[in-house]
């Protein structure tokens, strides 16, 4: 089988006002993207979500990563881009899995590698947060397969994203 992918921002020692609210942000954003899971719904509206969420609070979305299909290749169709006015094709159905992923960021968007080929780091230098689920489709919205136990749905605390 495949490990479905999972990532979470951690919030560690005193962390300022900006950074908390970036990290509170990017989990509103993915939380908000999950709250229209269902089927029926077209892939493309994911991201017009996110951005709106992202954008109201002064930050912006990386374009260059996207969530995507898992099936039996572990990045797959469909690609779920995380910002408004995207081309994804695709409506959700019931027994669909995918990832959704926004990476949040304080300044501009853009984002380059680092010459490992797996690190990416603004262009700006300023901070990025990012939380991923995997989900998969049902009747009614979606099960978050890589959710916490006991938490079927996204629910914020700060005391489980804060480590001193």
């Amino acid at each position: 089988g495949i490990g479905p992918p999972l990532n979470e921002t951690f919030c560690v020692g005193n962390v300022d006002e900006e950074g908390q609210k970036l990290v509170k942000t990017s989990f509103d954003c993915l939380a908000t993207a999950l709250s229209l899971v269902k089927p029926g719904t077209l892939y493309r509206d994911l991201g017009s979500s996110i951005q709106k969420v992202a954008t109201s609070q002064g930050f912006s979305v990386v374009k260059t990563y996207c969530g995507h299909g898992i099936g039996s290749l572990f990045h797959t169709a469909p690609n779920i881009p995380h910002y408004a006015k995207n081309k994804a094709k695709g409506i959700m159905k019931e027994g669909h899995v995918f990832t959704v992923e926004p990476m949040i960021n304080v300044g501009n968007w853009g984002d380059q590698t680092w010459g490992d080929n797996w690190t990416a780091v603004t262009v700006d230098g300023k901070r990025s947060s990012q939380f991923e689920h995997t989900v998969l489709v049902t009747a009614n919205g979606c099960d978050i397969l890589t959710g916490r136990k006991n938490e079927p749905v996204m629910t914020w605390n700060k005391d489980l994203n804060t480590r001193f």
